[in-house]
């Protein structure tokens, strides 16, 4: 697989209200971001509350995915898992279902002691999908490891044999600049922060993976296309009402937050999984009434509405 150029949504699990899968919202979700213009989406993850999920749920909704996109979309698989046996089924199954890439964060109860260790925890976890690109899923603010990035570049390209690269998910964007250089280029860097995609671009980035993209991507595609044709302001006029959005938002949980973002643009896609919680009524009025009052649903309208039955 080529370095991907272009947004990457980290797609929510619908759920229903007794917290199942709701199965049947994927194949809408998954035409949605091919009209909204994405290059792929990321299952299983963060946003999509993979951890919250058995593995064998999280074997279901990458199959669902993948089955849904139907090869229009690149499907990364996120794998990760506190035991590693659980992460190398999940990588197997991926394979075997036709993914395009897997992704895995760093093991977050017994933590890796040092970035050798986190290395060949990883390679245990590639070497079960050897036909697949493997990323390094860094967000240490989640996992609470954070450790030097241009090392494990160097330790983890000399070991594992189908390393692409890192789903770069922290603000130091100096660091994320290094590795995005390291060897000529040699890896693909995805940048994570959706509220930091352009300085992201300024310092090389040309991929990115992120949980707004699920709602607002055509604003960011319009961001990176002024960005290339060497409009600054105009890609910073842009980038600057999303960072005025992602402010609303972060004065809420994070991933309850953007499924209500979801609810407001006609797609409910259920309750979150314990111990993140859904927003109480009032919250989801605040929250309503102050993305309204920066216009959000005049500047970010739902291309495609549907409901929950």
């Amino acid at each position: 697989m080529e370095k991907v150029q272009g947004l990457i949504a980290a797609a929510f699990t619908p759920f229903y209200e007794d917290g199942s899968i709701h199965f049947e919202l994927i194949p809408a979700l998954v035409d949605k971001l091919v009209g909204d213009g994405l290059r792929g989406i990321f299952v299983c993850g963060s946003n999509g509350e993979g951890p919250n999920m058995t593995t064998e749920e999280r074997m279901q909704v990458a199959a669902a995915f993948v089955k849904a996109a139907r090869k229009r979309l690149l499907v990364f698989v996120h794998v990760g898992h506190s035991s590693i046996a659980d992460a190398r089924t999940l990588a197997a199954h991926a394979q075997a279902i036709g993914a395009d890439a897997i992704s895995a964060v760093a093991a977050f109860y017994f933590k890796p002691v040092s970035v050798k260790n986190l290395a060949d925890s990883m390679g245990q976890i590639a070497s079960a999908a050897p036909e697949l690109p493997f990323y390094y899923y860094h967000i240490p603010h989640l996992t609470g490891v954070g450790m030097d990035m241009i090392t494990f570049l160097q330790l983890a390209g000399a070991s594992i044999p189908n390393f692409a690269g890192i789903k770069y998910t922290a603000p130091t964007l100096h660091e994320y600049q290094a590795c995005v250089e390291f060897e000529n280029g040699r890896y693909d860097i995805l940048y994570g922060f959706d509220e930091l995609l352009l300085p992201a671009m300024a310092v090389g980035a040309k991929g990115a993976i992120g949980s707004t993209y699920t709602f607002a991507a055509p604003r960011y595609l319009e961001t990176m296309e002024a960005f290339r044709r060497g409009d600054i302001d105009q890609a910073r006029r842009l980038h600057s009402y999303m960072v005025e959005v992602i402010r609303i938002l972060v004065k809420y949980p994070p991933i309850p937050g953007q499924k209500a973002i979801m609810k407001m643009l006609g797609w409910d896609f259920g309750p979150c999984r314990l111990p993140l919680t859904t927003l109480d009524d009032a919250a989801y009025r605040q929250f309503r009434d102050e993305l309204t009052a920066i216009s959000f649903f005049d500047k970010v309208p739902a291309r495609q509405a549907v409901g929950t039955t």
